[in-house]
């Protein structure tokens, strides 16, 4: 699929109606969405028959954006939202692609390392043709550590939380065994690749390019109509796990 067509597509999914400034949720935008999977594609193969996972999901731009591109294995997206998973499964369904929806807390998963996946109390969340069904059960999956080979993710700036997004870094480097694609503020390029390379293990961090991320007038307390933020699209490489 070439690029202008992917992000054509992505263009047209749901977005969220009624954001959570808690969750810090704002939409990724499809020219975004498309350069982050094209570039893991056409530039690494990190996407094409690959089981790929996107943390902090939202309305699923990214992991459907990993579905169109190309032949792919599995994609997992994950949030803590059920709003935002009930957007992405129609977002998905709309166009036709296969994926699986959890409900969990990022920070609650042990994936890479251990034998198997808990989402405790969670919600598994199958879209498989036109069968929805939900699973309020304790999710288990052996060796997921081995399978997933990608983590995608747009994940909060951390102006709600502070180091919201190095959390998510962090768990990512701990679940991928080949490559994690991130967004992140230019402002905190310096912070962002010394602390995945010093104290998250990542034995590879690498901003492949900068972009800027139209951000909308959302909530109560922006002043401005849309802003214009520079931010850095990161790919890392995960070093081995120390068990």
């Amino acid at each position: 699929m070439k690029l202008k067509q992917l992000e054509g597509l992505l263009g047209g999914l749901d977005q969220f109606p009624n954001p959570k400034v808690e969750l810090e949720q704002y939409p990724t935008g499809p020219h975004i969405a498309s350069r982050m999977l094209f570039t893991a594609e056409n530039s690494f193969e990190d996407i094409s028959n690959k089981v790929v996972a996107d943390f902090g999901c939202g309305c699923g731009t990214l992991g459907v954006a990993a579905a169109l591109l190309t032949l792919i294995r599995h994609v997992l997206s994950i949030d803590i939202d059920p709003e935002s998973l009930e957007i992405a499964s129609l977002n998905a369904e709309e166009l036709e692609v296969d994926m699986d929806f959890i409900q969990s807390n990022v920070m609650d998963l042990r994936w890479r390392g251990s034998t198997s996946l808990e989402v405790k109390y969670g919600i598994l969340h199958l879209l498989n043709g036109d069968i929805w069904g939900q699973v309020y059960t304790i999710f288990l999956v052996h060796t997921l550590g081995q399978i997933v080979d990608t983590v995608i993710m747009n994940p909060p700036f951390g102006t709600r939380k502070k180091g919201a997004d190095l959390d998510f870094l962090n768990v990512a480097l701990k679940v991928a065994s080949q490559a994690v694609y991130s967004l992140h503020k230019s402002s905190t390029r310096e912070h962002v690749k010394r602390t995945a390379l010093r104290d998250f293990n990542a034995c590879n961090a690498e901003v492949l390019c900068e972009l800027r991320y139209d951000l909308p007038k959302l909530y109560k307390f922006h002043k401005k109509k849309e802003v214009d933020i520079a931010v850095d699209l990161w790919r890392f490489v995960p070093g081995k796990h120390q068990s």
